[in-house]
This record gives structure tokens, sequence and C-alpha cells, in this order.
């Protein structure tokens, strides 16, 4: 009875690893920039090349300072996600530029797509305005938090 109890407590601690696994693979990133317009809910394939180059191109007039990426490739309507810096860069109208942090504010999930006006939280459906990251659809309650940013000609830059 002693090894029955010891088999049933290792099926359940190896459910439960797993599980944990899944959950963190959903969460963690990979580095690359998602970009995502109005209408899409889903990562754009071409931005993490063009943000890489714009990043490793762009490095003058800003005091030493890479850009993070260009007015370019920030889709009006919609914005791009740099996972590794944690911020989201978005363009409400056609020359309007906003950054946001990309933890979602209910439990620090990293956000992962913009659409439809929005920055989406996958972790529990928390959904923020591109305008002003105010909280469009919870369970989230508190907006993101806006990060500085910089604009030098076409190059944006954290700061």
């Amino acid at each position: 009875m002693r090894d029955d109890l010891k088999s049933r407590r290792t099926v359940i601690a190896g459910v439960g690893a797993g599980g944990m696994a899944v959950m963190l693979a959903a969460c963690g990133g990979d580095g690359e920039a998602v970009t995502s317009a109005a209408p899409q809910t889903s990562a754009g394939s071409a931005a993490p090349s063009s943000s890489a180059s714009a990043s490793a191109s762009a490095t003058g007039g800003t005091g030493g300072t890479a850009a993070l990426t260009t007015k370019a490739d920030v889709p009006v309507g919609g914005g791009t996600i740099f996972k590794e810096q944690k911020v989201v860069v978005t363009q409400p109208v056609a020359g309007e530029f906003k950054c946001f942090s990309a933890l979602c504010t209910h439990k620090g999930c990293p956000v992962a797509s913009v659409g439809n006006g929005t920055i989406d939280c996958p972790c529990h459906g928390s959904k923020f305005s591109i305008e002003d990251g105010s909280v469009k659809d919870g369970p989230a309650t508190k907006p993101l938090p806006e990060v500085a940013f910089k604009i030098d000609g076409e190059s944006i830059s954290l700061g």
C-alpha cells in the first residue's frame, strides 16, 4: 500500500511540474518585436528583422542611444511590442506615437498583441487602449504605465 501512495504522489507532482512548464513557456519571450495593426490580432512576420536592422543602424543623434524602431515600423491604428525591452509603441493616429509598459497591470504577464485599438494580454484577457493605456476590458484595473521615449527624425528610442 505504501508504494501505491508513493506512485500517486509522483504522478501528481509530475503533472503539476508539467503544467507549470507549459505556463512558463506561454509567458516567456524570445526578444522579438511583435507588430500588429488595427485589424490584426496576430504577430506580423516582417517586424523583427526590420526593427532589428533599425536598432543596429541608428545609434547617432540621441547621445549614443540605440533606436528601438522607426516611425514607419509602427502601424497606424496599431502598435509594435518589444519583448526584450518590455515596452509597446503605438500609433493611434498618423504621426502620434505613445509608449507603454508591455507588462499587464493585473498579474504582470507580457502583452502579446495589438489590434482593434487595444493592447491585449493573453493571460487573463485584459485589454488596454492604444491611445492612453487605460483599461478597456479587465480583469486589470490600472492602466499600462507610460514609458519615456524620444523621436529623432524617423527613429524612436527609449529615454
